[in-house]
Parts: C-alpha cells; structure tokens; sequence
C-alpha cells in the first residue's frame, strides 16, 4: 500500500478523488467563473458543499429566496479557511484567473439532485457589484 497523489491544473473544476461516500475536487478559475461571465447560480438540495481557498482571490455568492425575490448575498474567501454552503442555498464562485480551491462534498451530488438558476441582467449587475 502507497500514499496516492492527485492533482488538476486545468479550467474548471474536475473531481480528483471520489469514494462511496464522498469527493474531493480541485476548482480552478474558468471563465464562466469570472465576474465578466458570471451568469447563473446553482444548490445541491440534499447536500452540503465545503471550499477551501488555496492561491488567488474568490468571492462567493449566495442568494436566499424572499417574498421580494433573490437576497443576494458575498462573502470574500480568506485562504485556509472552510466555507460551507448548506444544501437547497443558491450559490457561485466569481474567481480571478490564478485562483485554485479545494471542493468538498457528498459523493452523491449530482445535477439530479441540483438545480440551476440563470440570472437575468439586472441580477448579474447585481452580483457583479458584490465581486
């Protein structure tokens, strides 16, 4: 038996080790994470989802549904610190392009259990501002 080894230095995110019961990721700026591209926010409704900041900047927003509509919401990320996004909240990663984080989360989440929220342009402007 050895210590395995995994790395991603690619766009995007990609899933570097995966179990029965749970996967690590490696998420890394993409331009659909930049602020300029920015468009949509996603939730995980039955599972949490962990990010660890290891290099650059990343701003994380999130939005609580209200009978006014979307709240949105940011919170700027500090290296080495654990940020969980509980499961049914909206939320994105608006990234620079040095950026790499760590991704955490239940080996079940799946687009089957997710859902996606495209933005209209008054809600992008307003996440923009938050970045």
């Amino acid at each position: 038996m050895k210590i395995l080894e995994y790395a991603f230095a690619g766009e995007g995110m990609q899933r570097v080790f995966e179990n029965e019961k749970w996967t690590v990721g490696i998420k890394n700026w993409k331009p659909a994470n930049d602020v300029t591209g920015i468009d949509c926010l996603e939730r995980h409704n039955k599972t949490d989802e962990l990010f660890v900041l290891i290099e650059g900047k990343c701003t994380l927003i999130f939005a609580n549904e209200t009978d006014g509509g979307l709240k949105f919401e940011a919170v700027h990320m500090e290296k080495d610190k654990v940020y969980n996004i509980p499961a049914t909240l909206w939320h994105n990663t608006i990234t620079q392009k040095n950026t790499k984080m760590i991704l955490i989360e239940d080996s079940n989440t799946s687009m089957e259990n997710s859902d996606i929220l495209n933005l209209d342009e008054a809600q992008i402007a307003e996440v923009r501002g938050l970045a």
